[in-house]
């Protein structure tokens, strides 16, 4: 890990940077097609928490005056780091494939499921003291996309389907008047194992002691 300070704000400066374009981009801006429903899909909503969180890191860098490991609450940051890495495996995985490869090229595209995952990842790997993690924070991470589940189905009950101006599954996976309540339900349970897997590894390599960096030869 680098405790070094001013490798953190260097590399937490490119992340927040390349957020704000991220968050642009995420409205359809560089393609000049407006994207109404821009802030139903869980791609956005994780890539925005996980800016606003390396924003509060960079802030409480910058106001550091020795080398040290970025302190921001753990449990916060392990939240993220969860639900990026859910983006962008999902994505990769299980949705590019079925998309125009020209759509997967798009700046929004590899800027939100490419560029800033691996960064807010590599981020947690690099500047974050280990052996932080309670044994109940994977469970937790659970709530996010569980309550972004929750949210999906909620809104569809509210609206009208309207094909103009509402979309109301934004994943293949969650759609019921496609894949049926019982493969909606089947596709988020095996989600589900899979990110509580996941995210048990990432406590596991939690809790393995590496080595302390303090600069960058």
């Amino acid at each position: 890990m680098i405790k070094k300070r001013d490798t953190q704000i260097v590399f937490q400066s490119m992340y927040c940077a390349i957020g704000i374009i991220g968050i642009i981009a995420s409205t359809g801006f560089f393609e000049y097609d407006f994207n109404p429903n821009f802030a139903i899909y869980f791609t956005n909503l994780s890539n925005y928490f996980c800016i606003g969180v390396m924003f509060v890191a960079l802030v409480q860098t910058l106001k550091k005056k020795e080398d040290s490991y970025v302190t921001i609450n753990p449990l916060v940051k392990f939240t993220g780091v969860m639900s990026i890495l859910l983006t962008g495996l999902v994505y990769n995985i299980m949705l590019a494939p079925t998309y125009d490869p020209i759509e997967n090229f798009q700046p929004n595209s590899v800027i939100l499921h490419i560029v800033l995952p691996i960064m807010f990842v590599a981020d947690w790997f690099l500047f974050y003291e280990r052996k932080k993690l309670k044994w109940f924070y994977p469970l937790l991470t659970t709530v996010s996309p569980l309550g972004y589940i929750a949210f999906i189905y909620i809104r569809g009950a509210i609206l009208e389907y309207d094909t103009q101006n509402h979309l109301i599954y934004p994943y293949f996976f969650l759609n019921i008047e496609t894949e049926g309540i019982a493969g909606a339900i089947k596709w988020i349970l095996l989600l589900t194992i899979a990110f509580i897997t996941v995210a048990y590894m990432f406590f596991i390599i939690d809790k393995i002691k590496k080595k302390e960096t303090t600069k960058i030869v």
